[in-house]
């Protein structure tokens, strides 16, 4: 285990935080390390007052971890900083069962290539090929359609990979490019919106090699395993998400995603609203609809009532929002102040006002008294009927992630003696690249870089080291032909069969 210098030491707890394995603790407010420390050099790095170092003495027992740079010095019954290995009895393992079945089967497109649309096997708990000029840890063949197809397997440290969370909501949680953090510390930012989306970009190469790379590296990870993190928007939201869940904004859960922005909620719903008021405001972060004003509205036989919202105009009913944590993601609170004006010249009095969310979630009536003064007043069932039809045709709001890699470079050595080959068969769909099972999406362009939605992929299947990068679980599934020609590891090639049977036996 590391040492640490009492004198040195500040007890600023930075080692204790970084640790991932949480073998650094805080005795009598200096740090303390036990024995499950594997050297993995995070304290090193973290450490401002130099007060740790690595002693140069070594257990015979202790068994050395060759499965990335960080090459961990793992006791036995212990393991290495990425959890993913284990000394058992003084031989290095693989903890978790090598899964040989994906979540889903994909769909075939093309007839000639349907054999290789599927991995034989999946990467996870294959283990590592590191450093990159040995073969992958599985090279497994099959017969498939009366095809001979080869998948090739590796779970892959990837410094260039990251995450892509969409946000399900209506709330505002902060102005694009604005930092997100996660304690304390910058793990990515806010990304450009989508249509009732909001969109965050976690990790990247820059950000898990500077600084902060070990807590990016972790968030990643936690994201993309479905577990919940809690993050910071810079002059914004706090953050609870958890994919697949509801996303918690400033501590309030949301429930429903918009059906549109305000001018498609009365582009959907002009008819219904026309029937049962005079004017309807659809407050929204991006474009506020006013009814009577909209073509929507002119087609269900409304003139415009003389209402001006609160909102600068683009088109015909068509109104641009300012951000906020008001009423439908606007900086407006209270729904009164979404009516900036009325035009006496062109309202009538027991004018009825409709001021609503593209959510439908709240909802107020206003009338125009003869004074002209403009008051709220009981919302009587015909439009409540109204906004719950607004409410009811949204989507539930969720966190959906995606993770985003690139496997050029090194990680394809372990694959093939011409790694370039690999890359041009992958994007010519000769080769199938999967990642735990599931599809990808290939950036057009060079290189591997892809996309996987982590809910396709095998539970738990993503770790990290601390490199510090993510760990992928990486699959190139092609006929065997192709692998030949593109000068594959012929040597190390088996049978599935005899992997499967290891497997569960």
């Amino acid at each position: 285990m590391v040492t640490v210098d009492r004198e040195k030491c500040t007890g600023c707890g930075k080692c204790v935080r970084d640790c991932p394995l949480g073998a650094i603790k805080i005795v009598e407010k200096k740090a303390v390390a036990d024995e499950s420390c594997v050297h993995c050099g995070v304290c090193l790095q973290v450490c401002e007052a130099g007060a740790i170092s690595k002693p140069p003495e070594q257990d015979e027992s202790i068994c050395k971890c060759t499965s990335c740079p960080v090459q961990c010095e793992i006791k036995p019954g212990f393991t290495g900083a990425c959890r993913r290995y284990a000394n058992e009895g003084g031989v290095l393992v693989r903890n978790r069962p090598l899964v040989t079945e994906p979540l889903i089967r994909q769909e075939n497109q093309e007839e000639g290539l349907k054999a290789i649309k599927r991995p034989l096997i999946t990467a996870v708990g294959a283990g590592t090929s590191y450093p990159c000029c040995r073969p992958a840890p599985h090279i497994v063949q099959d017969i498939v359609d009366d095809v001979e197809v080869v998948t090739v397997v590796t779970e892959a440290p990837l410094s260039y990979s990251g995450v892509k969370v969409k946000i399900d909501t209506n709330f505002h949680i902060g102005d694009e490019g604005a930092k997100v953090r996660r304690q304390g510390r910058i793990v990515g930012m806010v990304d450009t919106e989508e249509y009732g989306s909001k969109m965050l970009s976690i990790g990247g190469a820059n950000l898990l090699t500077g600084q902060d790379g070990f807590t990016v590296a972790r968030t990643i990870v936690e994201i993309c395993n479905g577990e919940k993190v809690k993050l910071r928007v810079e002059k914004g939201a706090r953050l609870e998400l958890q994919v697949g869940e509801k996303p918690v904004i400033n501590g309030q859960e949301d429930v429903k995603m918009r059906v549109g922005c305000g001018s498609a909620t009365i582009g959907i719903f002009a008819p219904q609203l026309a029937a049962v008021v005079d004017e309807a405001i659809i407050l929204d972060y991006h474009v506020v609809g006013l009814l009577s004003e909209h073509v929507a509205g002119e087609y269900a036989g409304m003139k415009w009532s003389g209402v001006i919202p609160r909102a600068r105009k683009s088109t015909k009913g068509r109104y641009f929002g300012e951000p906020g944590f008001g009423w439908g993601g606007t900086s407006i609170e209270d729904p009164r102040y979404a009516i900036l004006e009325i035009d006496p010249t062109v309202a009538k009095p027991n004018l009825k006002i409709l001021v609503t969310e593209t959510t439908g979630r709240q909802a107020a009536l206003f009338s125009l008294q003869e004074n002209g003064e403009i008051v709220k007043i009981p919302m009587p069932d015909d439009v409540k009927a109204v906004v719950e039809l607004i409410a009811s045709s949204c989507e539930d709001a969720r966190v959906s992630a995606v993770y985003v890699g690139g496997t050029g470079g090194s990680a394809r050595a372990g694959v093939t003696n011409y790694p370039f080959k690999l890359t041009q068969a992958v994007h010519a769909g000769e080769v199938n690249l999967t990642i735990g099972g599931a599809p990808t999406y290939v950036l057009p362009g060079g290189g591997i870089n892809f996309l996987v939605d982590v809910e396709k992929v095998v539970p738990k299947a993503f770790t990290w080291v601390p490199t510090p990068a993510t760990v992928a679980p990486v699959e190139y599934t092609m006929h065997k032909e192709k692998y030949r020609k593109m000068g594959g590891h012929f040597e190390n090639i088996i049978d599935v069969s005899s992997v499967k049977k290891k497997t569960f036996s």
